[in-house]
């Protein structure tokens, strides 16, 4: 294992020792409380249709909500929550919105979109910039091995991972 990979697969495990509880038991990473809509908020209220389609990270408003599955996201304009709505599984970040590494590694961290990548036209989120980093080094192989877990952990509490 390289250094970088072991580094961050090290914090990614002391983290989630510590921080079981403050992640969402379904299989959306959403925030604590509920939004106006009354679900709680997701991917950290940033517009997804104006990510995927700019590139660009851009926070919604609650003017413009959208809920999906239980979960409330934010649009900066009308149009885009019109486009999410009229096809919502080409907007919504992979593996929940949870870090893509983590669940690599068959967790669920917080997923930040700071931290993000679009691949083949799908947003992939990361815990944090050290954690993008050691992704960065195996994008292929980290992206199969989010997608082989998955189906296992989707209906998992993060807690009980």
């Amino acid at each position: 294992m390289r250094p970088k990979t072991a580094m961050a697969t090290a914090v990614l495990a002391g983290f989630a020792a510590f921080s079981e509880s403050a992640f969402a038991a379904d299989e959306y990473n959403v925030s604590a409380g509920s939004t106006a809509a009354g679900a709680p908020l997701a991917l950290h209220g940033t517009d997804p249709v104006a990510f995927l389609e700019l590139g660009s990270q851009s926070a919604g408003s609650a003017r413009y909500t959208a809920v999906h599955d239980g979960a409330a996201y934010f649009f900066t304009s009308s149009g885009n929550k019109d486009a999410f709505e009229a096809n919502p599984k080409a907007y919504l970040p992979q593996n929940g919105g949870f870090c893509t590494f983590g669940v690599s590694k068959g967790k669920k961290l917080d997923g930040d979109p700071q931290y993000a990548e679009i691949v083949e036209g799908k947003l992939y989120v990361f815990l944090n910039e050290e954690v993008l980093r050691a992704y960065q080094e195996d994008r292929a192989g980290t992206i199969a091995r989010a997608a082989e877990n998955w189906p296992r952990i989707r209906h998992a509490a993060a807690a009980e991972l």
